[in-house]
């Protein structure tokens, strides 16, 4: 826990720090919900496909999934999500014919999470 994944599309491989972003982003999680920085885990799945609307092409996204164990407030949630877009924007250099459009949530893990 926190469980991070971020999705993106394929266009995007050249112009995301993907290292970089996790890498800010751990410490970033870590003070905003009281956990450790070991804690953070990430995970990145490149989207070779996607479609924006009625967008012909190029258009790109990237979506950060947080889940958290339970017992963080709705402002905690709120407040690191916000976090969290803004910190992508820094790590995103891309092509000025891209479009990207970026999104983000954080929710609580199922009751049936588990780790070892």
């Amino acid at each position: 826990m926190p469980q991070i994944t971020v999705d993106y599309s394929a266009e995007l491989d050249d112009s995301f720090d993907r290292r970089g972003f996790a890498l800010a982003l751990h410490p970033l999680v870590a003070t905003t919900v009281t956990t450790k920085i070991p804690n953070c885990k990430t995970r990145f799945r490149r989207v070779d496909e996607s479609v924006v609307g009625d967008a012909p092409a190029g258009d790109a996204i990237v979506h950060v999934s947080i889940a958290l164990l339970a017992g963080r407030t709705p402002q905690i949630k709120e407040q690191l999500t916000e976090s969290v877009l803004e910190l992508l924007a820094a790590h995103l250099k891309p092509a000025d014919s891209l479009a990207v459009h970026t999104s983000a949530e954080t929710r609580d893990l199922d009751p049936s999470y588990r780790k070892r």
